[in-house]
């Protein structure tokens, strides 16, 4: 047992299988990835299994890789997250709704519009995760020939962070009195002006202008947002990726972290490495929670589930399988023999968390080329894969001891794999005291058990008023 230690799991549900062959398994919905209908479906059954949240990635272009293989994913239409999670969050009520916004390629008034609304609809449901962007696809589609530098990235994306929370304390909690008899509607004493100036958030319409003419550009954000602060203060805060710039950045800025571990040695080092960085700027470890994704095949037998397993990793085709290696690499190996094993990969501005992890995978498991695309395209990071008890046994011993406070978990295909999840893995969860009952309140803060953040601005604890 693991007394008052308690699992928080959030659903990855976009695409909503990770798997490539998800799609093309029997019984899957071909089209879950673009279906509302189902999509509400699913979202409720999650609500059902008091999950924590439902989790958007999202792709500012189409996936960088060959049409053949482009041809063959299920991914390569997919609906905007803030569109989807506002229509989900009528059908739900705990939940927490979390979306992929970039730091690079947007703004951040826009980005804090977005997810003060979002909260605002959901009732405090909204979570941010704050992505870079690697895909070198993305920055043809926002007027740059190339993308930006990896560590460039994450120093602006520190910057937009500062510029979107100061956005959403642009108002006191109880700035908006409404009163008709006076007819005044807000405190004027109770609004803020943030006033931001820097040379990282720039239109890439300057940047590039900045750069043709040798000088630097600074793009002012006034403010004040013209939205009344999130019931949440501020939307819960995501992030991902292992690289030292992306661990310093969620160190400081996140309080939910989606990791990426293989095993639970790997996961045990990144939770105590994250956890230290957090205490030693002053941080309560306990402010930040590490859910390693995981993919999750149940079936009634360990043999039956691998069996499923098997099958559904016989779907992809070698096409994806090297497309899908030369976009966690950064680099075209599809050159080489597929027999021979993976040549030195060179540093790029691509994201550096999968190139490590892929090319740990194949030093540890001496993977030729062909066995790494097969494995990668398939689905190579961290699976439980076999009955609700040894599934419930794996989650308990890496809550235990310390490799994660939960999992973003990943189902095979559905509906069968979200359904088995839900109804034969939870219960197991809860039987042995490591899995809610009922949700601890309406807010995800307060499901996730974390602070409300005060506002930097303004001294107050009156709740928000929407």
């Amino acid at each position: 047992m693991s007394g008052s230690k308690q699992l928080k799991l959030g659903a990855f549900m976009r695409p909503v299988s990770i798997h490539t062959g998800a799609w093309r398994y029997p019984g899957a919905l071909p089209d879950a990835n673009f279906n509302f209908p189902a999509l509400k479906k699913f979202i409720q059954k999650l609500e059902q299994g008091k999950f924590d949240a439902f989790f958007m990635a999202d792709h500012l272009a189409v996936l960088n890789m060959p049409i053949n293989a482009l041809k063959r994913s299920h991914t390569v239409t997919s609906f905007e997250p803030f569109t989807l999670l506002s229509a989900l969050a009528s059908v739900t009520e705990h939940i927490g709704l979390v979306a992929t916004a970039s730091t690079t390629y947007d703004q951040p008034y826009h980005i804090a519009r977005r997810f003060a609304s979002l909260d605002h609809i959901s009732g405090g449901r909204a979570g941010w995760n704050i992505v870079t962007t690697s895909n070198p696809e993305a920055a043809l589609n926002f007027g740059l020939e190339e993308e930006v530098d990896h560590d460039e990235r994450y120093v602006r994306a520190r910057e937009f962070y500062d510029v979107v929370t100061g956005l959403w304390d642009s108002f006191a909690d109880d700035a908006f009195i409404r009163d008709v008899e006076s007819g005044i509607y807000f405190d004027s004493a109770k609004i803020h002006v943030l006033g931001h100036k820097g040379k990282h958030l720039l239109q890439n319409t300057y940047l590039n202008l900045a750069k043709a003419e040798n000088r630097d550009f600074f793009l002012s954000v006034r403010g004040p947002l013209n939205i009344a602060r999130p019931i949440q203060g501020w939307p819960v805060i995501v992030q991902a990726g292992a690289s030292e710039a992306g661990r310093q950045l969620a160190a400081a800025t996140a309080e939910v972290i989606f990791a990426s571990a293989n095993n639970l040695e790997v996961g045990k080092a990144f939770f105590a490495d994250i956890k230290g960085r957090v205490r030693a700027i002053g941080r309560d470890p306990d402010s930040i929670k590490i859910l390693p994704g995981v993919l999750v095949i149940v079936g009634e037998t360990v043999a039956e589930a691998r069996a499923k397993r098997l099958h559904l990793d016989s779907l992809v085709h070698y096409d994806s399988g090297i497309a899908s290696l030369n976009s966690a690499l950064g680099y075209d190996v599809s050159r080489f023999d597929p027999d021979g094993s993976l040549p030195e990969i060179p540093q790029t501005n691509a994201g550096q968390t999968s190139r490590e992890r892929v090319i740990a995978l194949a030093q540890r498991e001496n993977l030729t080329i062909g066995q790494l695309a097969q494995r990668i395209g398939s689905y190579g990071g961290l699976a439980f894969v076999g009955t609700p008890q040894t599934i419930a046994d794996d989650m308990e011993q890496w809550l235990t001891e310390e490799g994660s406070d939960g999992f973003n978990v990943m189902f095979p295909f559905l509906p069968e794999g979200l359904n088995d999840f839900v109804d034969k893995v939870v219960p197991e969860l809860q039987r042995r005291g490591i899995f809610r009952h009922d949700y601890e309140g309406k807010t995800l803060r307060e499901n996730l058990g974390l602070a409300r953040p005060a506002n930097r601005f303004f001294q107050t604890t009156t709740a928000s008023v929407s």
